[in-house]
């Protein structure tokens, strides 16, 4: 398994010089390259006896131009350049397989990162050492242990930090505790709330620092361009971004460490979430959430502590369907939190009951497959 620690770094100012020139250069090799690709691609169609593009072919054309035409290339780590046309190369098989769109153009202060293969660093307790640069400060040693892979390091507002992949071969961390399954049911309100009626409310980064949010926005918007007091905004804008993305992300870590480490087998539903976003009214708090995130998480936890996730069929009525009885409502508006059941007489909280609905779905499957 392939894990990635991400450390914050301290560098001084040289290094910081270092690191933003190293992602310039990526970042300029990588929109080169896709530039290159689309004229080759394009004459590639009209004559198929040319070569068509390919990341190894832009590569060897970069390499065999760069020393007249991009000198200053050098001044940086040879990785650089080269490991962005590699993951130009991944972007465009990303895109013929169908799995993410046409790739786009890099920018300055969005996409500043570049990466490091494996026999171009060393990492040494806190410290990390870089080529034509030296040993740089980690705020932490690397938890992992395993074979490591590469190194990437990218700015987010205005710190640097590497994300370093190390290939896990064993993994050292206790089965999931026997609590059984659980249900669990993803919400606006409540982030999740679970089949044993627990109810975990997220952190809603955004939308608690939304009036700081549109204070800062504003004041942005009012500086000259190109002035340092507008620089100054843009740092403080990035580094609440930042900070509303820590916060969200920290407690998505916890909620599913929690339950890879309690359940065995958890249950999830099956989210639209690029539908959801499509309501004006809840877009925002949605995005906020972060169901994706919670998904993706919870998968290599659960992977890692031999659990297992079940995903509910997308139109399976988890909130509409009495836990007790099984009758089914024909409608339930979004704003009726709970209900009776009137066939049995339960009396329902919403979510509660759709996690328990959820958490059956395990019950049925085990028991059919045993028949």
């Amino acid at each position: 398994m392939l894990l990635a620690h991400k450390i914050a770094l301290d560098p001084n100012n040289v290094q910081k010089t270092y690191f933003a020139r190293a992602a310039g250069t990526a970042r300029f090799a990588y929109n080169w390259a896709l530039n290159q690709w689309g004229e080759h691609y394009g004459a590639w169609k009209d004559d198929n006896s040319l070569p068509k593009p390919s990341q190894m072919a832009m590569r060897r054309e970069l390499n065999a131009v760069k020393h007249t035409e991009f000198p200053w290339m050098k001044e940086v780590t040879k990785c650089a350049p080269q490991m962005a046309i590699i993951q130009l190369g991944e972007a465009f098989k990303n895109f013929f397989a169908g799995r993410a769109k046409y790739p786009v153009f890099r920018k300055k202060g969005i996409h500043d990162r570049f990466s490091i293969t494996n026999d171009q660093f060393a990492v040494n307790g806190k410290k990390i050492r870089i080529p034509l640069l030296g040993w740089v400060r980690m705020r932490e040693k690397l938890r992992f242990t395993g074979k490591i892979m590469s190194a990437t390091i990218s700015r987010v507002a205005d710190r640097w930090f590497v994300s370093i992949a190390v290939d896990i071969c064993e993994i050292h961390l206790p089965a999931a505790e026997n609590q059984g399954v659980v249900g669990v049911d993803l919400g606006v309100s409540a982030l999740a709330t679970l089949s044993t009626g627990e109810k975990i409310t997220g952190p809603k980064a955004h939308t608690a620092l939304l009036k700081r949010l549109r204070r800062l926005s504003r004041s942005l918007s009012k500086k000259c361009k190109g002035s340092a007091n507008r620089n100054k905004a843009k740092r403080k804008l990035a580094r609440l971004h930042a900070r509303i993305g820590q916060l969200r992300n920290d407690a998505l870590h916890k909620l599913t460490s929690k339950l890879a480490g309690n359940f065995k087998t958890v249950v999830v539903e099956n989210l639209n979430v690029k539908g959801m976003m499509k309501n004006g009214k809840l877009a925002r708090s949605i995005a906020d959430m972060g169901f994706f995130e919670f998904r993706r998480q919870l998968g290599y936890k659960t992977q890692m502590r031999a659990g297992l996730v079940m995903v509910a069929d997308r139109w399976f009525a988890s909130s509409k369907m009495c836990s007790s009885c099984g009758h089914k409502l024909e409608t339930l508006s979004l704003s009726i939190r709970s209900w009776v059941c009137p066939v049995c007489g339960k009396s329902h909280d919403r979510d509660v009951n759709a996690a328990i609905n959820l958490r059956n779905i395990a019950a049925s499957t085990a028991s059919s497959a045993e028949s």
